[in-house]
């Protein structure tokens, strides 16, 4: 084997010992069902690494950076969005693996065993936060479209800070109720729905976190139109990484996602502040 050829396999050498550790280090902080899905998946990922360590003949170190990265993004998102992130990066290096095909007879296995094997293992994954990531949508997205725009709106028409925030939060505090309450009864009214109260819950919390930092600069800045600016920085950090958030989790196109969300956010946004002017101007009112 050419030193070219060489190179790319110790690279694929250390991406299955790494995969190894994190697969077995979650496995060891898991409990249930999920333990055993992840000691296979383990399993599995140190089966490739001995199979290339054969031709390699040499044994390599994992990436402990990497390592690192996915138990954050385990603590912090849960293990679904972890291992999914892992396999869209698992996906792009088979690819890569056809490279090798003339050299190694078993190439054909390891590529089969990551595109069906382990797939069908990581669709078991049984999570809580997975099966209510449409109540967390319903709550995030209607707290962002209609928050943007009331913010919006109220900037221009008040055009004072504390104002405004105090507005916003007995606005955004009372829909959030409001919206829980409605996806209480939408899912107590579907037989086949997720727990009522858990999707209540979990709707309400995604509104009222939204809500919180979308205030936010109108309780820290005192000009509000700067605060607007920072909503709208704001408005469009949340959307991305809830838009990357359910394209990882759900496999979905992140571009598309996030175009759909970033339109009709800032569109009502947009929208709304219009509707602030045309109010102030119509009805000459002015707040000191």
């Amino acid at each position: 084997m050419d030193k070219k050829l060489l190179k790319i396999l110790r690279s694929f050498q250390k991406n299955e010992i790494t995969e190894y550790y994190v697969y077995k280090l979650l496995a060891k902080i898991t409990r249930g069902s999920n333990r055993k899905i992840l000691q296979e998946i383990a399993g599995d990922e140190l089966k490739h690494y001995s199979i290339l360590k054969n031709y390699s003949n040499k044994d390599v170190k994992p990436k402990y950076l990497k390592i690192i990265w996915h138990l954050i993004l385990f603590f912090i998102f849960g293990i679904t969005f972890s291992l999914n992130a892992m396999e869209k990066g698992e996906e792009k290096a088979q690819e890569k693996y056809k490279v090798l095909k003339d050299e190694i007879t078993e190439i054909e296995k390891i590529i089969l065993d990551e595109n069906i094997h382990e797939k069908k293992l990581l669709s078991l994954i049984d999570e809580e936060k997975v099966k209510y990531i449409s109540s967390m949508v319903l709550g995030l997205n209607d707290a962002l479209v209609e928050l943007t725009g009331t913010l919006a709106g109220l900037t221009f028409a008040f055009q004072n800070s504390k104002l405004v925030a105090l507005s916003g939060l007995i606005t955004g505090i009372a829909a959030s109720f409001s919206m829980s309450a409605s996806e209480y009864l939408s899912q107590r009214a579907d037989e086949n729905a997720q727990n009522p109260i858990k999707s209540a819950v979990y709707t309400g919390i995604a509104y009222i976190f939204t809500v919180f930092l979308l205030v936010l600069p109108y309780l820290v800045l005192s000009n509000p139109f700067f605060a607007l600016i920072f909503l709208l920085f704001i408005a469009l950090i949340i959307i991305v990484f809830f838009s990357y958030f359910v394209s990882v989790v759900q496999d979905k196109s992140f571009k598309m996602y996030f175009l759909e969300m970033f339109l009709i956010s800032f569109g009502v946004m947009g929208v709304s502040f219009v509707i602030g002017i045309i109010a102030k101007k119509l009805f000459n009112i002015e707040i000191l």
